[in-house]
């Protein structure tokens, strides 16, 4: 089998292609097997391979978790997909069976694995995951395009549906335009009818968020994000921030946060330590919030809006597996608008 893989932590050049690799085989009854045709990055994968805090891998570890592809085994109690389907993989595992999950918090489950960091990963050509973890999707949807949906889009969806509650009514801002949760912000915060501001240190990414849908662009090379959106909005500021950055947004992400609102963060690109002055918490009723991937529920929630034609994550670039480290290359240089596709089988 052939798959991006590292032995050891460290930069890109511990990326290994191989070509050597056994084919997994189906161990549970509700087990699948996806022979998968593209698989995508997201910014987990450049921390895997520098190394996670409390995360072992061994040597000839499978990079990646998100991917799509196409049924290639079923266990014996597997109904909800045949082999030949077409399917996206929701790349977060759990047990489905503590309190957490039993309540809509699988991210929360003591079991929760995530491919390519805490699982063998979805940069191969095939790839085994619990039947609950695949939904089908139309043949006519490029199997590209649904590699680079699942993980970046389930967790923009908590983080501004379920955790944020976005309304019709909100004013959102997004910090760092161009990555893939952030652009997942953007379309699911105009799905549901609010006002989106995005920031980025590129002009040409805020001209291509405005076609996406953007209201208002900000500069942050340019301009004080929060001093020009409290101008802005009569010194109202906004409901809600989606904050995956860390370090160099939380003040500004404080700054421009109105009465009430609501901060949700889910990573710390940047670094990630953040100071926050608790008079202007508690005197401005602030609710600041974490969150990290996504429910069962809200990855079926996902999949319907892809199915529809409502969401649909943009691709920066696509590379062969052969040159995943690329592929690498390319999201580590924060260029991107978008996601970096690894194209697995292009059969």
């Amino acid at each position: 089998m052939r798959a991006l893989t590292i032995d050891a932590h460290g930069e890109l050049d511990q990326l290994k292609y191989r070509e050597d690799l056994p084919i997994p085989e189906i161990t549970a009854p509700d087990e699948v097997r996806v022979r998968v045709r593209a698989a995508a990055l997201n910014h987990l994968d450049l921390w895997v391979v520098r190394g996670v805090p409390g995360v072992r891998i061994e040597p000839g570890w499978i990079l990646g978790s998100d991917c799509a592809g196409v049924v290639d085994a079923v266990g014996p109690a597997v109904t909800s997909v045949h082999v030949g389907d077409h399917v996206v993989v929701n790349p977060g595992v759990s047990d489905r069976t503590c309190g957490f999950c039993r309540t809509g918090d699988n991210p929360l489950c003591l079991q929760y694995r995530i491919l390519g960091e805490h699982r063998p990963g979805a940069m191969a050509e095939f790839v085994v995951v619990p039947t609950a973890n695949v939904l089908a999707i139309p043949d006519h949807i490029s199997l590209t395009t649904a590699a680079a949906f699942p993980l970046a889009t389930l967790t923009a969806w908590r983080m501004v549906v379920s955790r944020a509650r976005v309304g019709p009514d909100d004013q959102v801002l997004i910090q760092g335009i161009g990555g893939g949760v952030a652009l997942a912000a953007l379309q699911i915060t105009k799905l549901f009818g609010a006002r989106a501001w995005v920031t980025s240190g590129s002009d040409a990414k805020l001209e291509r968020a405005r076609a996406l849908g953007a209201d208002e662009t900000l500069n942050h090379r340019q301009v004080d994000v929060a001093r020009e959106i409290r101008s802005r909005t009569g010194k109202r500021g906004v409901e809600i921030v989606i904050d995956c950055v860390g370090e160099a947004t939380w003040n500004s992400s404080l700054g421009a946060l109105g009465k009430r609102g609501r901060l949700v963060t889910c990573g710390g690109t940047s670094g990630p330590f953040v100071q926050t002055d608790v008079r202007r918490l508690f005197w401005n009723q602030w609710t600041i919030m974490g969150s990290t991937m996504g429910s069962d529920a809200e990855f079926a929630s996902i999949v319907a809006e892809f199915r529809a034609g409502k969401l649909f994550p943009p691709i920066d670039s696509v590379h062969p597996l052969r040159d995943g480290r690329d592929a690498f290359a390319r999201l580590q240089s924060g260029e991107q608008f978008g996601k970096v596709v690894v194209e697995v089988d292009e059969a």
